[in-house]
């Protein structure tokens, strides 16, 4: 797709019909609580597998028109408030120069992953500049959010910087991450020189994300449950508040208003407190974190808007089992500036139509519960 055909396509995007989870994350009233499911476009869904019988996985990112029809897949499906768009946090290392692949049933694996700093200047290539590597990315927002054709809005992603360089380090998945954790007790300097230009790079893949029309954003760190308290504040902390702010003041720059963001911090329960001070519009919430924590949170953070956290693998429960979690989930968290979601991606044997229950117990539960709160009370009295 030519620079002319996506601007022109940039001019006029339809009218938003769904705006639920803006106004979520803005705290403002809601008809219903809004409810997205991470991962929503992908492996549980058996036209997304047909597709990737034909395509790789990273030619699907890489080619717009297939990365709109898997995104528009689950909402043909179900009665999602957001789409997000199909790509992967690794798509950043790939524009950077380094070779990734994605093997069946492994996983993401680094072709040449960073042993020693010496190698960061041999495979990591400081040149590259996100509005061109990653054109791709854009093209597909742009021409996904006029698909959409206002039907909700569409989200844009980005690892973050202490999760991106994991992978790099790592070379693939890890439960422990010990290589990557090595370098931030032996490469103290080099470390933090890694993540600074990763943050960099991060903050202008998604600005170039609001501009080719995204309408909310979430950064995930996932990565996070190898760290301690110690490590998080210093390699991982700083990095996510300059993205936060980084983000917005490139937007003001550029005369564009304003999106949400959302930070995931998977298994980040030790640092809610320093998440919801950090100038992000909502925090995600995964499914280790306590109802007593939630309830502290609303208290502490009333302007915050908090997402989550229902346990991926309670789709696998029976039907009414899962909507007495839902309504559990509800009566935590409350109606008022949440977004809905499982507490982590879904996972590949989802059962799809428990996903569909999901989502519409969600609205209804909720919607039941916010009628309830704005009915008047009748109250007898006596002369």
């Amino acid at each position: 797709m030519s620079n002319s055909t996506i601007r022109q396509l940039q001019k006029e995007f339809p009218p938003i019909k769904n705006n639920l989870i803006l106004r979520a994350c803005r705290g403002e009233p809601v008809e219903h609580v809004p409810i997205w499911i991470m991962r929503q476009a992908g492996r549980y869904l058996p036209e997304y597998l047909s597709l990737r019988s034909q395509h790789s996985f990273f030619d699907v990112c890489r080619t717009p028109a297939l990365v709109c029809e898997v995104t528009l897949q689950p909402l043909r499906r179900f009665d999602l408030d957001a789409a997000i768009i199909f790509s992967d946090i690794l798509v950043v290392p790939q524009a950077l120069g380094m070779q990734v692949d994605m093997i069946a049933k492994e996983g993401p694996r680094f072709a040449h992953p960073l042993n020693v700093p010496a190698d960061i200047k041999i495979r990591v290539d400081r040149t590259k500049q996100a509005s061109v590597e990653l054109k791709y990315v854009y093209d597909a927002i742009t021409l996904t959010r006029h698909a959409l054709n206002g039907q909700c809005p569409l989200i844009g992603f980005s690892g973050a910087p202490w999760t991106l360089m994991s992978y790099m380090v790592e070379g693939k998945g890890s439960e422990t991450h010990s290589k990557a954790k090595k370098w931030l007790y032996t490469y103290i300097e080099e470390s933090h020189d890694l993540l600074q230009f990763l943050t960099h790079f991060v903050i202008d893949h998604l600005i170039e994300q609001v501009c080719a029309g995204a309408q909310l954003l979430q950064l995930f760190e996932s990565h996070c449950g190898c760290l301690n308290h110690d490590l998080f504040v210093r390699f991982s902390l700083p990095y996510l508040r300059q993205i936060a702010k980084g983000v917005r003041d490139g937007l003001t720059r550029r005369q564009i208003p304003y999106v949400p963001i959302i930070i995931f911090a998977k298994d980040a329960h030790y640092a809610l407190d320093e998440l919801c001070s950090s100038s992000f519009d909502v925090v995600g919430l995964d499914w280790s974190v306590t109802r007593k924590q939630i309830r502290t949170l609303r208290e502490k953070y009333p302007t915050v808007t908090l997402q989550g956290n229902l346990d991926p693998c309670a789709l696998y429960a029976s039907q009414d089992d899962l909507e007495k979690m839902i309504k559990q989930m509800l009566e935590i968290f409350g109606t008022k500036s949440y977004i809905a979601n499982l507490g982590h991606g879904i996972y590949p044997d989802a059962n799809v139509d428990n996903v569909k229950h999901f989502i519409d117990t969600v609205h209804r539960i909720s919607k039941d519960m916010i009628k309830s709160e704005t009915t008047p009370k009748i109250i007898n009295s006596h002369k």
